[in-house]
């Protein structure tokens, strides 16, 4: 197992924490709530680790000679990164995230339609983080350093306002 990719080993780790969560599923059936919710926030508190992280590596990586050792290494890391926490976290988080909402009734909510709205938008820029690592790999990133200081700024405040709308269910 060593010598497999981290995405390898990422989706492995998927994989067995899927049949995990399955099978807490269908041992404790509507007592899994808690647990799955647990899964949840674990899977979002990873998502956004790498989230608020990955445009940090982008601030020292416009700052580094391309072809550098450091700027190769940073390419390593910003890629294991979004392939081995940020990808896997977000696809826990969507997934037991909807199943939360609709065990429970939370579909119809307006707290959770606001709230659906910032998680789209998140993921929209998960997708543009996506892009630019690939920008960066290529060594063709093209946002100055004071953009991606401003952008580093894009996950706090949409976790803050998902969290508000969680918590306080304002409407």
């Amino acid at each position: 197992m060593s010598g497999e990719s981290p995405a390898t080993r990422a989706a492995l780790a998927l994989g067995l924490t899927a049949l995990i969560l399955a099978a807490v599923i269908l041992v404790l059936g509507d007592a899994a709530y808690m647990w799955i919710k647990a899964a949840h926030v674990v899977a979002i508190i990873s998502w956004m680790a790498g989230m608020l992280y990955l445009p940090r590596l982008f601030i020292y990586h416009c700052d580094a000679k391309p072809g550098s050792e450091f700027s190769e290494t940073l390419k390593v890391m910003e890629a294991r990164l979004l392939q081995v926490i940020i990808n896997p976290a977000m696809v826990f988080s969507w997934v037991l995230g909807l199943w939360l909402a609709w065990h429970g009734n939370f579909l119809s909510a307006g707290w959770f339609h606001a709230k659906l709205m910032f998680v789209i938008l998140l993921s929209g820029f998960h997708g543009y983080l996506s892009a630019s690592v690939r920008r960066f790999a290529g060594d063709a990133n093209t946002v100055p350093v004071g953009r991606w200081r401003l952008l580093n700024e894009v996950p706090a405040l949409l976790m803050i306002l998902i969290v508000v709308l969680v918590i306080v269910k304002p409407f």
